[in-house]
């Protein structure tokens, strides 16, 4: 799925509208030259210093048929004249019209040729000079897919370039990259499925500036998923996985449910637009010894056809390593932690350590051994 920004600009209709597309996955090669970037150089160039440089080159290639290799060579084949053809066989440059400079021109980064740079500064670069080039120009600029070969810190940098240049144009950008997205700004997405079209710019502005300037890349993959569970950590991940597992034979990636670990000061900010966007999402989370809290912390979304709260009512047991002890036999995860632990209390402390926590998690989903999953969790990972 693509996603489609759009930023508007107001043109008269008698004015014609310019449009540039940005693609830099063209990629075309003649004789070693890549032609977009040419292309773009040369658009770049005023008219006089195009007639100079083709003027220039008309020179060089009458210059080079003088040069003294050239001519010694040339001096070799006239002697075998009759054996090759009865008319004067020689090598020099094409130089018909069907040549010009800007199809032999090419260029370099640090005196290595551009082809062979990397993917992601080629792409870069291309995409800067075609802005360069054209943005001045153009009251609709669309851009495919900026962020491809991309690390997110050059992408980062590419799309602040992008906002600079295209400041009070209409511009449209297609893209794969979440980081993309939140970025350029959530209330300018168009969200299209199912043939419909939805916008984000009714969330309020909190949760604007959070998606915007959290440095993550997975923020909004609950809107690609057929299904997704919050959850508030990488150990409540790995439970959710087991679960899963244990009760469908695969991975809930494998059904399109994706499990995705989020802060729970940031659940809401995901409901919010779970909510609007009417997505399937069930949220795992602890009751913290508040189960009264909690119910007030998410009551605008208890009750939704979409969106499904599971915890445990039971706050005795707070959080998850708790809970699991609450639900299986000390023998079975004593096999699991390899451990000897007499009493539950005693379990419940090494696996509520800050260094066993995650580990007891994996180590529980590596094992062959069934565990009883608490509820809650059960709840969340059934339709």
């Amino acid at each position: 799925m693509k996603y489609s920004f759009a930023y508007k600009v107001i043109t008269p209709r008698s004015i014609p509208i310019n449009v540039s597309l940005i693609d830099t996955t063209i990629y075309k090669m003649q004789n070693g030259t890549d032609q977009y970037i040419s292309k773009i150089i040369t658009d770049v160039l005023e008219p006089k210093e195009r007639i100079n440089m083709a003027l220039d080159y008309r020179k060089f290639k009458e210059l080079f048929a003088e040069q003294h290799a050239i001519k010694s060579i040339n001096e070799k084949l006239a002697t075998k004249k009759g054996d090759i053809s009865e008319k004067d066989f020689t090598i020099s440059i094409d130089i018909s019209s069907k040549t010009n400079w800007e199809s032999i021109l090419s260029s370099y980064l640090d005196e290595v040729p551009f082809q062979f740079a990397g993917k992601g500064e080629q792409n870069t670069i291309k995409m800067k000079l075609a802005l360069e080039a054209r943005a001045h120009k153009a009251h609709l600029i669309l851009i495919e897919e900026p962020e491809n070969h991309l690390s997110f810190s050059s992408m980062n940098k590419l799309i602040d370039q992008i906002k600079k240049k295209c400041i009070g144009k209409q511009l449209i950008i297609t893209t794969h990259s979440t980081f993309v997205l939140n970025k350029l700004g959530l209330e300018k997405v168009i969200l299209f499925k199912n043939g419909k079209s939805m916008t984000l710019n009714n969330l309020n502005s909190g949760t604007q500036n959070y998606f915007m300037k959290l440095p993550g890349y997975d923020t909004l993959r609950m809107l690609l998923a057929k299904k997704s569970i919050l959850v508030e950590g990488p150990s409540d991940e790995l439970l959710v996985q087991k679960a899963y597992y244990q009760l469908n034979n695969k991975l809930p990636i494998e059904d399109g449910i994706d499990v995705i670990a989020v802060n729970s000061l940031a659940f809401k900010r995901f409901l919010e637009i779970a909510k609007k966007l009417h997505l399937m999402v069930n949220v795992v989370t602890d009751n913290d010894g508040d189960v009264r809290g909690l119910k007030e912390k998410y009551v605008d979304y208890l009750g939704l056809d979409t969106i499904k709260i599971c915890f445990d009512e039971d706050e005795d047991y707070q959080t998850l390593e708790p809970q699991i002890v609450k639900c299986n036999e000390l023998t079975t995860l004593n096999k699991i932690f390899k451990t000897s632990y007499l009493h539950k209390h005693e379990m419940m402390a090494y696996m509520q350590k800050k260094t066993n926590k995650t580990n007891c998690a994996l180590k529980i989903f590596e094992s062959k051994e069934k565990i009883t999953i608490p509820r809650y969790i059960n709840d969340a990972i059934k339709e």
